[in-house]
């Protein structure tokens, strides 16, 4: 993960290099090595997907390819490195931001026993009465027909069995830690507002969208807030990114592994230009 950036961008390895000093371990041997069992951890990945996502935008610019004019949003985590693309933090700043986040969030999922599950091709009202009926949560509103719930194991799993009588198309338990975006995360939540009121929040320098509302958030005190909402609440990613093409956004640019977000896009509105940016070899000739 990464490590053809690193090895082909001076920028993205500045980048990495920070961050293994920052967090006082090897981010980068972990990312470029595995294990995938630590890898995966919430209190490593969180930090991996911000470096990555920073460094492969570092690569761009490196290479003048990046537009003059832009906003951003970013998925759960990812809220944190838009901001910092943004200049609400300086690098540093916003790597600390995840780390904690990461750890506490890592904690809130070994003192509880929590689920998730995707439902694919219900509408949200729908949604809304079964997370009512079994007591969880609506996690993520990702796109159109693919909504993640989450919550409490025992009652995500009664969801999941109970799926074909209640005649959902689709429903699929997914492979997690813990309930993000639940209840289940309150004392990470808890936490996380004791420790942003130390950090320095600077108004962004373009527009940038929030996971709680799906709409610009521009005050350095709104944003602090809705970083801390966001940890319990539900992602309304499908909400930013429709935002973003009203505000006038032409393309989407992915910075990160998978282009699990540019399928999201495509899924929303197959008219949208959407590009993926995860590796050295995927940066444009120029």
């Amino acid at each position: 993960m990464g490590k053809s950036l690193y090895e082909g961008s001076a920028a993205a390895r500045a980048l990495y290099d920070e961050a293994d000093r920052v967090l006082g371990w090897s981010l980068t041997k972990i990312c470029f090595e595995g294990p995938d069992a630590e890898l995966t951890q919430t209190k490593v990945c969180q930090p991996a997907l911000y470096v990555h996502g920073l460094a492969m935008l570092a690569a761009l610019k490196e290479k003048g390819v990046v537009p003059a004019v832009s906003m951003a949003c970013g998925l759960s985590l990812g809220e944190v490195t838009a901001l910092t693309a943004a200049g609400v933090f300086d690098f540093s700043t916003g790597l600390k931001v995840v780390a904690e986040r990461g750890r506490l969030m890592q904690v809130a999922c070994e003192k509880s026993t929590g689920g998730m599950a995707a439902i694919i091709g219900e509408e949200r009202a729908r949604i809304q009465e079964l997370c009512a009926e079994f007591d969880i949560q609506a996690a993520n509103f990702n796109a159109p027909g693919q909504i993640i719930v989450s919550g409490e194991k025992a009652k995500v799993e009664a969801l999941v069995a109970a799926a074909k009588d209640k005649g959902l198309k689709r429903v699929i338990s997914l492979n997690v830690a813990g309930a993000y975006h639940s209840r289940l995360m309150e004392p990470a939540r808890e936490e996380f507002a004791r420790y942003l009121q130390g950090v320095t929040f600077l108004a962004p320098q373009f527009t940038v969208f929030t996971n709680t509302t799906g709409l610009a958030v521009s005050e350095p005190a709104q944003i602090r807030e809705a970083l801390v909402k966001q940890v319990v609440s539900s992602v309304l990613w499908e909400d930013c990114m429709r935002s973003a093409v009203a505000a006038g956004a032409t393309e989407f640019w992915e910075c990160g592994p998978g282009a699990v977000l540019a399928g999201l896009a495509k899924r929303t509105d197959k008219s949208w230009i959407v590009k993926s940016f995860a590796e050295f070899a995927d940066l444009p000739a120029t």
